[in-house]
């Protein structure tokens, strides 16, 4: 496991790095995810052994640290990871992002465009939505103000989303977690064109079929 400092209180974003050779993939996970659980079996796999791979969980979710002063917007998570990515060394990386983390990472390939090299993106929020409703397949952790949530809201997104999706949104901070799910939700204008999105992912096998769905 390797850590980088990324918020001047001295907040630390954490990665599970499997080595290999440059360009790296880097992992990014959703809402209340963890990248290890989710992306491991991938990561492993024959078809992309030997390429350098970072498993990488944002402030606030998973390994990572939770500072009580960080915003946890969309953008403020991509300068994060990008501090990070700086610290471990990487450029031009083919970032593998699901759900939340696909927007994570549209964001950073916008504003340092010298990180990513490719997106390969599995039910990236890509638009703004009304966080007063609980969509289809959605925490509806924005659908509550932040005390709200911290109260005790929490535990209705808990019996929603499962078993399987709150094994890793348990260990997210329920702060964190609330102000990320309305960023989300708040959307970024220009997503679908700040960045190129790599359309042939033959060129990037992800073996297994589809992530787990985290919805938004």
């Amino acid at each position: 496991m390797r850590d980088a400092i990324v918020h001047p209180s001295g907040a630390r974003l954490r990665w599970v790095e499997l080595p290999g050779t440059d360009p790296a993939v880097v992992y990014v996970h959703g809402l209340g995810a963890a990248s290890a659980p989710y992306y491991a079996a991938a990561a492993a796999h024959p078809l992309l052994t030997g390429r350098r791979s970072l498993l990488v969980d944002l402030l606030g979710f998973g390994i990572s640290d939770r500072p009580d002063d960080f915003s946890y917007t969309l953008e403020a998570h991509a300068d994060a990871l990008a501090a990070a990515l700086r610290e471990a060394g990487v450029e031009g990386a083919s970032l593998v992002a699901h759900s939340m983390g696909g927007a994570v990472a549209i964001a950073l390939a916008a504003r340092h465009p010298c990180l990513a090299g490719r997106l390969i993106l599995v039910d990236a929020n890509l638009d703004p939505y009304d966080p007063s409703l609980v969509l289809p397949g959605g925490s509806g952790i924005a659908s509550h103000t932040e005390d709200d949530f911290v109260r005790d809201g929490w535990k209705e997104v808990r019996e929603r989303v499962g078993p399987h999706w709150w094994s890793t949104m348990r260990l997210a901070d329920l702060r964190g977690l609330h102000r990320t799910a309305t960023g989300l939700a708040k959307g970024k204008p220009g997503h679908a064109g700040a960045a190129r999105v790599d359309d042939d992912p033959a060129r990037l096998p992800v073996p297994g079929g589809r992530a787990p769905r985290g919805g938004r």
